[in-house]
């Protein structure tokens, strides 16, 4: 019978092997799949920016970054709108998108989307359940806008520029054809993303609201993006030198707009702007009705 203890303690240190490289087994698939788990990748974006231009796309983006659980494109992808682009295909665009978490928001905003024919279709094409944040003001004051960076940006190459009454009027009445005065007809631009997407995934922000006070509109784009409230009145302080509200991080970190934001306005005439006014009130009719709010416009 002693041969039996030498084959028992055998027997033993097998079984204590095996059970050491099951633990190692299990540790290691443990490991990988936390690692899996934590491992940022750049996905495509589950809402856009759509618009509008000059309309405050750019305090929407920051805004909402402030988000622990967003992440924005910092640049302007133009990925659905730019031919050149788009033919690059979904791995490029993945590619321009920021590195996020599992359970993160990628967010990715480009203004000229709104108003290109093109581009719903091809968004839906992505993603038909992605959200849409289209931010709106007022599209006579929005124009003028427009118009003010254009001159900026050529009087910074030294190139002239016509005047914006020039460009506007023709013979004393409101010329149609004006780009930047079609880049504000919202209905018609919207028309479009309503023959694509529900109403129910394209929420208005309302553009100068989120100047004059930000947090309502962003607690309103929170609901929206199914996000747990997470961005307070406290991340957003009054600058009285540049006379609209910065943003504070959760670690402290402040942060305004650069000095394109708040521009002085290009000289328009007041009888220009009345008439400018009285050209849109119709069109803004419409997408009062299309959106089912209205807006104090001019």
């Amino acid at each position: 019978m002693l041969w039996t203890v030498p084959i028992a303690l055998l027997v033993l240190l097998l079984l204590q092997t095996q059970l050491c490289v099951c633990l190692r087994g299990l540790r290691t698939a443990s490991s990988s799949s936390s690692r899996s788990h934590n491992a940022t990748q750049q996905r495509l974006p589950g809402a856009i920016i759509i618009g509008v231009r000059k309309g405050g796309t750019r305090a929407l983006l920051e805004m909402l970054n402030l988000h622990p659980g967003v992440e924005v494109a910092k640049a302007e992808v133009h990925y659905f709108n730019v031919e050149e682009h788009f033919q690059r295909g979904l791995a490029w665009y993945r590619a321009q998108m920021p590195f996020t978490l599992p359970g993160q928001l990628t967010v990715e905003k480009t203004p000229g989307y709104f108003a290109s024919p093109q581009v719903p279709v091809r968004v839906w094409e992505m993603n038909p359940a992605v959200r849409l944040l289209l931010i709106v003001r007022d599209p006579a004051e929005r124009l003028v806008s427009d118009y003010t960076q254009v001159l900026h940006n050529r009087v910074t190459r030294h190139k002239p520029y016509q005047p914006l009454e020039e460009l506007l009027l023709r013979q004393g009445h409101i010329d149609p054809a004006y780009k930047a005065l079609q880049r504000s007809l919202y209905h018609q631009h919207l028309a479009r993303w309503l023959d694509v997407f529900p109403r129910e995934q394209v929420h208005v922000v309302d553009g100068e609201a989120l100047i004059r006070h930000p947090f309502p509109e962003l607690r309103r784009a929170e609901r929206f993006l199914d996000l747990p409230p997470r961005i307070a009145p406290s991340n957003f302080y009054f600058n009285t030198t540049k006379g609209f509200y910065c943003l504070l991080s959760a670690g402290g970190h402040d942060k305004c707009l650069d000095e394109s934001k708040g521009r002085p306005h290009a000289p328009l005439s007041s009888q220009a702007f009345r008439k400018l006014c009285g050209y849109f009130r119709e069109p803004n009719r419409l997408f009062f009705e299309m959106v089912g709010r209205s807006f104090s416009w001019c």
